[in-house]
């Protein structure tokens, strides 16, 4: 079933080839008809990830960044939609000189074309395909995946097969007998695991296990790997070491010497200290119902907490439920926060009490950070306090009178959402003597964007002669990057996402200047 870990499991095999000194890349393939992640939707299935050259990704995209320390690009990211889409533009313009189009071998030739361009400058190529064994729409990935054995050489492909061990309460046991069924379907298929991935949220004796699933499946016991539940996803990589997994995947590869580790054992040793200090961080937002919708700014904050040595509690706040408070009660909600963080969004909905939250931050000299949307409420907020009582959106005020957040320069209004926006890396030069430049302690930076309004640059003055910094401007385009509010403890917004380009072994400065922010002003 999805969700049960391949994501993680494809990072970690990454980690440790790493580790080995292994020029590694990484690539997915996600079986919707939709061109690219971009209108899926936060709530169903998570964040979308934004890679630097600009294409919007599945979140495991997110995951294998930060595994790898690396930036993957659009080349690592395929979804069926868009293959089948080049496929018809090819037959449209003559490109199969008349040929019946079929599934096989025409989309199973341009699946394993994808596959072979990406991992052409590697020394190992990790592909992991989306979905599950038998989903009618992934039949042509596992056929794929199967020809591609003979297309370069059984000994150059090593299968990897995770499945899920579901946990019966009312008998005390894991059942493996899914599992046993998801291998034999992969086997009918063409496909014989080397390596078997148990994922179990529950402890298990191992060697039982082993031995059942190598008795059903014929996979070796050595090469059965079991994944319980972890404190840190980032333990998984060890794990992988620790079984022998690791050792396994490394002499296919023909890799020498031992893997260095030390990255991985300094983030998992942090990552689990409990530490003195607590932060409660408020973090208002308005897609509630899936918990990987932020999943990289929640990793982001995390390790932010984890090196400036504090206990983070990171608390969702409903921004639709604060909208609708009465003002002496959302008071009160915010006063328990040391912190409080409004992440990116679209459309009006909650948008009213990220507002509210802002401006009681402003107010309170109460750490503030905002990304995207979260930077464009701060906006309205402070223009609200400083002499533009209507100041808006026009993303939810499109008649509005004071607009300081617009389109973007030159963009007319659009009838499609896919693929319009302004998306991937742009540069940043930063404002010497701006909380944004102490904190980068850098002149310049890179980071990405996905988002369709900006602020407004009409307003740029008017705002800044009543206090607001633009302490962030892209050199490319001159629009504003990050704007911020002196004299206050930590008041800063960022039309980029930086959680992007934050690393567990690396934390990014604007989420590592917030929580030491946070851990300030909770003394108080």
């Amino acid at each position: 079933m999805s969700g049960s870990g391949k994501g993680i499991t494809t990072a970690s095999i990454g980690a440790c080839l790493k580790a080995r000194r292994l020029k590694v890349s990484i690539q997915k393939f996600d079986m919707y008809f939709n061109v690219d992640a971009g209108t899926l939707k936060p709530g169903k299935h998570g964040e979308v990830y934004v890679t630097s050259d600009g294409v919007e990704t599945d979140l495991d995209l997110g995951h294998y960044e930060r595994f790898l320390d690396d930036e993957l690009d659009r080349r690592s990211s395929v979804m069926q939609g868009a293959l089948i889409k080049e496929i018809i533009e090819k037959e449209r313009s003559g490109g199969f000189l008349g040929d019946d189009v079929q599934v096989i071998p025409h989309i199973t030739d341009a699946i394993q074309d994808k596959m072979i361009a990406a991992g052409r400058d590697s020394d190992v190529h990790i592909i992991e395909l989306g979905g599950t064994v038998g989903d009618y729409e992934s039949l042509a990935f596992v056929e794929a995946a199967r020809q591609l054995a003979y297309r370069v050489g059984p000994q150059n492909v090593l299968y990897v097969h995770v499945v899920y061990l579901p946990y019966l309460q009312t008998s005390g046991e894991i059942k493996t007998k899914p599992a046993q069924n998801s291998v034999r379907d992969l086997r009918s298929i063409g496909i014989i695991p080397n390596v078997l991935v148990l994922r179990s949220e529950h402890p298990s004796d191992h060697d039982k296990l082993r031995r059942k699933m190598h008795l059903f499946t014929s996979v070796s016991q050595k090469d059965i790997l079991i994944l319980e539940n972890a404190d840190t996803v980032y333990r998984v990589p060890l794990t992988l070491e620790q079984q022998g997994i690791a050792d396994k995947i490394a002499q296919w590869c023909n890799a020498r010497g031992k893997a260095n580790m030390k990255v991985w054992q300094d983030v998992v040793r942090r990552a689990t200290k409990q530490y003195a200090k607590t932060i409660k961080i408020g973090m208002i937002a308005k897609y509630l119902d899936n918990l990987d919708t932020y999943i990289s700014l929640i990793e982001a904050v995390r390790t932010a907490a984890w090196y400036n040595r504090v206990e983070l509690d990171l608390v969702w706040v409903d921004a639709e439920k604060l909208e609708e408070m009465t003002e002496s009660e959302a008071v009160l909600e915010l006063m328990k926060f040391d912190g409080i963080l409004i992440p990116g969004g679209f459309g009006e909905r909650g948008v009213e009490g990220m507002i509210r939250a802002a401006t009681y931050a402003l107010q309170n000299n109460v750490p503030y950070f905002g990304i995207c949307l979260g930077m464009q409420v701060m906006t309205i907020a402070f223009a609200r306090q400083n002499g533009f009582p209507h100041a808006n959106s026009k993303e939810f005020a499109p008649r509005g009178r004071q607009l300081v957040i617009t389109y973007l320069k030159g963009q007319k209004e659009l009838h499609m959402t896919g693929g319009t926006m302004r998306l991937g890396s742009y540069d940043c030069k930063l404002k010497k003597g701006s909380l944004a430049h102490q904190v980068y302690d850098q002149d310049r930076v890179t980071e990405r964007h996905r988002h369709r309004f900006e602020f407004n640059p009409a307003y740029k003055d008017k705002l800044e002669r009543v206090g607001l910094v633009i302490s962030g401007v892209c050199p490319q385009n001159g629009l504003a990057e990050i704007i911020e509010v002196p004299k206050h403890s930590y008041l800063i917004g960022c039309q980029f996402h930086p959680e992007f380009s934050s690393r567990p072994m690396r934390p990014q400065p604007l989420f590592s200047g917030f929580l030491k922010a946070a851990a300030k002003h909770s003394v108080q």
